[in-house]
């Protein structure tokens, strides 16, 4: 994913009532940006660090940025929450993803009983509904998720259940938006319960696949799957 407008450089001032961050340009202007990142944001939160802001034409906005990244610990980290499902659509439909290759068609945002999944894939000879998330939250050398406590998220688990029991193919797909760790695991000490619903959701047959994502200023790309513990 190229971004189709170059980016605006700046360094975060705060970030405060979750959907919003200060951000000082490089031209010493200061600017609110939107962040779509309504969890805790630990680990990707560093005042004074560099980040990068889509500028925004819209009248019915009433900030004209939106936040994307933050450098840290040597490297980008993309936090805005929205870039995970389209990184992942376009990854499924290029083939770009090993466990997931071979599907004629994709699409994004698509039913399921009283659920919405982020991806619906078919061919010939299966269906497949995927749940994206994104993840930024870092434990020494491990990815986890979640960085705050998420009943929606259980919720999802429990209806990829229901769709595997269907006899449907059901992945979970978790997008690491950082390259300073190596290994994908649920956030047990932030929330327990969400990591037990991804352990009985595996055992059920729910496939879980962590890919990481190669972060820059001029685009995000899926770069290459990860392991997992559960």
């Amino acid at each position: 994913m190229h971004f189709p407008t170059p980016l605006i450089k700046g360094k975060l001032i705060k970030r405060y009532k979750r959907f919003l961050a200060d951000v000082e340009l490089d031209d010493d202007t200061v600017v609110t940006a939107h962040c779509t990142n309504s969890g805790s944001m630990k680990t990707c939160i560093e005042e004074g660090a560099p980040v990068y802001l889509t500028p925004v034409n819209d009248p019915k906005r009433k900030t004209k940025f939106t936040w994307e990244m933050i450098f840290i610990n040597g490297g980008w980290i993309g936090i805005n929450t929205s870039i995970p499902n389209l990184l992942a659509y376009e990854a499924i439909r290029d083939g770009k993803i090993e466990k997931l290759k071979g599907y004629t068609t994709v699409k994004r945002e698509v039913k399921f009983g009283d659920s919405r999944f982020d991806i619906y894939a078919e061919n010939d000879n299966e269906k497949c509904f995927v749940e994206v998330k994104n993840v930024t939250m870092k434990q020494d050398n491990y990815a986890v998720f979640p960085d705050a406590v998420t009943t929606r998220g259980r919720k999802h688990l429990e209806t990829l259940i229901k769709v595997k029991q269907e006899g449907i193919r059901a992945v979970m797909l978790y997008v690491v938006q950082r390259g300073d760790v190596n290994i994908f695991a649920p956030a047990k000490e932030i929330d327990p319960e969400y990591a037990k619903s991804l352990t009985k959701a595996y055992k059920a047959g729910v496939e879980i696949i962590p890919v990481q994502a190669e972060v820059s200023p001029e685009k995000i790309e899926i770069d290459r799957e990860l392991p997992f513990v559960l």
